[in-house]
């Protein structure tokens, strides 16, 4: 039992990425990974080593997260509620029967997106994986996420080969439906240039400059609020008529969520402090920003290892 520590600790961050992507929080996604390693550590002298202790450890955290979305609801975004685009004079509603999804902080050599790839973890992808129930979103996680065969699948949800290939053809026509279309990349010299007149365009609240970096059909959604807009017009009343930021009364921190370019808003109070505001995550491709994810749960800080003031 002592040596579990040893074997088991190098996988940890991956399986908070694996359950991050069953789950759609982070939050929750950490909670189970404990439940993980506490079942597997009461396990470990019965483990055979018939696979991998890698293999084994996901078999569990799958398990350990198909039984805690047993009567969840899923976490969508606001634009996946199926309602259409908002009018920006409108109120703002906040539910709160919603659980919404969350984004994925992103760290520098991150065994999470080494082992797969950052793009297995983009907002779109998770978004849409929401919209599958659980057993299916397992099935297409481990096959087409982590590569593994039918069979090792079948094992690891005791069910037939047969079941795996019926919920993998059902979860990838159901993601077919609902994921959007990728972007194509942008070289990076040209992102950050973008990015740099991003920030100095919010810093200074020059909303037309802000406007100009987005897409003719961009969106932008907020939760917790259920509202959703679409194109620089309506993003652009939103951005002079909502937000409460005057001139230089932002800072926006540079991080990285879900594979993607990302920003930490800090907002400057009437005592001259900024504090946590919101977590913006930014799609972009040659033409643009086509997506802005801004995430208005400041808790969310504490996750990215942030400030709540700067």
């Amino acid at each position: 039992m002592n040596a579990f520590p040893a074997v088991a600790d190098p996988f940890r961050r991956e399986l908070v990425a694996h359950c991050y992507r069953m789950v759609g929080s982070v939050h929750d996604a950490e909670d189970l990974v404990q439940e993980t390693y506490l079942r597997a550590w009461r396990a470990y002298d019965k483990f055979e080593q018939r696979s991998s202790v890698r293999t084994w450890l996901y078999r569990i955290a799958t398990r350990v997260c198909l039984t805690a979305l047993e009567g969840r609801g899923r976490r969508p975004l606001p634009t996946g509620l199926g309602g259409p685009r908002c009018d920006p004079g409108d109120d703002l509603v906040q539910p709160q029967e919603i659980s919404w999804l969350e984004p994925f902080p992103d760290r520098d050599d991150d065994p999470a997106t080494i082992v797969v790839g950052r793009e297995s973890l983009r907002l779109a992808l998770v978004a849409a994986l929401q919209h599958l129930p659980p057993r299916q979103r397992a099935v297409l996680v481990l096959r087409d996420v982590l590569q593994w065969r039918a069979a090792e699948v079948a094992e690891a949800l005791e069910i037939s080969v047969a079941a795996v290939n019926s919920l993998l053809q059902r979860a990838r026509a159901q993601l077919e439906s609902v994921a959007p279309q990728e972007e194509q990349l942008i070289e990076q010299p040209e992102q950050r240039e973008l990015l740099d007149r991003y920030v100095r365009a919010f810093e200074t609240k020059n909303v037309a400059a802000i406007v100009e970096l987005f897409t003719a059909d961009a969106v932008w959604e907020m939760p917790p609020f259920t509202a959703w807009y679409q194109g620089r017009a309506d993003i652009e009343r939103h951005l002079r008529e909502r937000c409460p930021a005057v001139p230089g009364g932002q800072r926006l921190i540079p991080i990285s969520a879900n594979g993607q370019p990302a920003f930490a808003n800090y907002l400057r109070g009437p005592d001259g402090a900024f504090r946590a505001f919101n977590i913006q995550v930014l799609t972009i491709g040659p033409s643009g920003v086509s997506h802005a994810a801004v995430f208005l749960d400041t808790s969310l800080y504490a996750a990215f290892g942030l400030p709540e003031v700067l």
